[in-house]
């Protein structure tokens, strides 16, 4: 198997090393505002979003207008913070990229515990960033989804939906969408997390040659667009808990 998940680990050094994990070469980074600059393609979704519902709006997004917990999770990055807990409710935070983030969240809007779901955009160094720039590949950033879940979901629940639904032998997409805006990611919150994640992709990765999905400490998450809120759900497709509906990425 090669491995090319990034680990990185808590930690305020800034050096870089190297270590083995199993079978694989596994990068420790954690200095984690340097971005390596890769090639960018524009998004398949982006052209057909334009074609039905013309150009998405240019101007910045306008935070406080969004509903809860997208709302909160604004002020979180405002505030330059990456909580590993909901400050209304006191629920845990976990963070996932898996290509197109309206199928994403949908799948973790089925699952008991999940109590709450956004969308948006993290791992990249521009402040604020909007569909249209993070689609045109200038920011850095990796669609993502963002959950606040209870004590009746462990993180194993949310590892399992994650890796049944994303393919993470694939480079920078999945399905059509492809660009490193659509990376696939798991970015852990707490030392707990991390390790658990660590071990499942070692899992995980004996099944298949290489693995392409990065696992990196959770940075700022900005929250994308209202209108990409429960975006699958406000078509018409089922969010109930348990639902077993496939999840049709574009409505």
């Amino acid at each position: 198997m090669k491995l090319l998940a990034t680990l990185t680990f808590l930690s305020t050094a800034t050096t870089s090393t190297s270590f083995n994990l199993g079978r694989g070469l596994v990068s420790r980074n954690s200095n984690f505002g340097n971005l390596t600059t890769r090639p960018y393609s524009r998004s398949t979704r982006l052209n057909l979003f334009e074609n039905i519902f013309g150009s998405p709006p240019s101007q910045e997004i306008v935070y406080s207008n969004l509903k809860y917990p997208a709302n909160e999770m604004a002020e979180a990055a405002l505030a330059g913070l990456v909580p590993s807990l909901s400050s209304k409710e006191n629920l845990q935070i976990a963070t996932f990229a898996g290509g197109c983030f309206w199928g994403l969240e949908l799948a973790y809007q089925r699952l008991p515990g999940v109590l709450h779901t956004a969308v948006g955009y993290t791992q990249g160094p521009v402040l604020s960033p909007t569909y249209k720039a993070v689609c045109s590949g200038g920011t850095g950033h990796t669609e993502a989804i963002q959950v606040y879940y209870d004590d009746t979901c462990t993180y194993t629940d949310l590892l399992d939906v994650f890796f049944n639904r994303v393919d993470i032998t694939t480079v920078n997409g999945q399905g059509n969408d492809r660009g490193t805006q659509y990376r696939t990611g798991i970015y852990p919150h707490t030392t707990e997390q991390i390790e658990e994640a660590r071990e499942r992709m070692e899992r995980e990765g004996e099944k298949v040659k290489r693995v392409a999905t990065e696992i990196k400490e959770a940075e700022v998450f900005w929250p994308a667009e209202g209108y990409h809120q429960q975006y699958l759900e406000k078509g018409g497709q089922n969010a109930e808990k348990n639902a077993k509906d496939v999840i049709r990425c574009y409505g």
